[in-house]
């Protein structure tokens, strides 16, 4: 696995593209950033609202996002080209049909488009400043933003429900096999040895967790140098990944309740437990993350050009 500047965009085909002399990439670059700040502006109120959301435990790695995305920005940078004038005039049309979109939004305080429409501003002005070339390298990067603005709200009660009763469900089949005596009642886990039930709240749902590895994995997809199918694993990998890590987190919290009952209540033991297991849950993702892209990078080996080439007159 290896990372550098533009090592997917490379993968991309830019024979026809015509790199801009100095001058003209240099006011290119400043009409790019002018044109940004300027949405930035504009959209204040939307990302400032969105924003607020970033206290939520659900969404506190919205602050990073924007960060990520710069980093893509730059990972991935390719020389301005030489661009067609109808390019620019659909890139022209993608931003006002996006600011219309965001007009009617607001009229209808319906935040999903709104926050939609920035993101597709943003596409438009990567065609308007450097057509499809531009947009086929910082597009994705501007694409990742959307990892910073909260889910709706049907979209986030609906995986929310079905993530608490998977959550809960597996946790006590595990903890069943394990020799524990659990039932599962609505979304607790009621155990033997322990006077209170295993409450599985929505904090312990893993949505938090899915939201999390959503964005990581379709960063480290960006970023790695490996095969198309490799990066779709890594992006399937996100929901399997967060809800085993949930998982593992509710049955080891479970352990250690029946090891040391008094920590169900309220105090120091109880603390670092709960806690604990909630920050382990990062560390067991990133973990199977690790494993996962160990487990790829020795399935499936590129085959590079040059090496084909000289096995095939090896063999002449």
């Amino acid at each position: 696995m290896s990372f550098g500047a533009g090592r997917n965009a490379a993968d991309l085909d830019w024979s026809d593209d015509i790199p801009l002399d100095e001058q003209e990439a240099r006011l290119g670059w400043y009409a790019f950033g002018g044109l940004v700040a300027l949405t930035v502006i504009c959209y204040g109120n939307m990302l400032k609202f969105a924003s607020s959301y970033w206290s939520n435990d659900l969404y506190s790695h919205g602050w990073i996002v924007p960060l990520i995305a710069c980093y893509l920005f730059w990972e991935r940078r390719r020389p301005l080209a030489e661009t067609e004038p109808s390019q620019r005039w659909i890139g022209l049309a993608v931003v006002a049909v996006s600011l219309g979109v965001r007009l009617l939004a607001s009229w209808d305080n319906v935040n999903f488009f709104d926050r939609l429409s920035f993101i597709s501003v943003l596409l438009g002005i990567c065609l308007m400043v450097g057509g499809t070339s531009l947009l086929k390298w910082a597009g994705p990067a501007c694409g990742f933003l959307v990892f910073m603005f909260p889910l709706p709200y049907q979209v986030e009660n609906t995986f929310l429900i079905k993530l608490l009763s998977w959550a809960s469900w597996a946790s006590t089949v595990i903890l069943q096999t394990l020799g524990v005596g659990a039932v599962k009642i609505g979304q607790s886990i009621k155990i033997d040895s322990l006077e209170q039930p295993l409450i599985v709240a929505e904090a312990c749902s893993g949505l938090r967790m899915l939201t999390v590895f959503g964005a990581m994995c379709v960063a480290m997809a960006l970023l790695v140098d490996r095969p198309w199918w490799d990066r779709l694993a890594i992006l399937v990998s996100a929901i399997p990944i967060a809800l085993a890590s949930n998982i593992i987190r509710i049955v080891a919290t479970g352990l250690l309740y029946i090891a040391f009952p008094s920590a169900q209540q309220e105090g120091t033991l109880h603390t670092v437990i709960h806690d604990g297991a909630g920050y382990a849950m990062m560390v067991i993702g990133m973990g199977l993350l690790a494993l996962e892209l160990a487990i790829l990078s020795r399935l499936t080996i590129p085959m590079e050009a040059d090496d084909h080439f000289a096995a095939g007159a090896a063999t002449a």
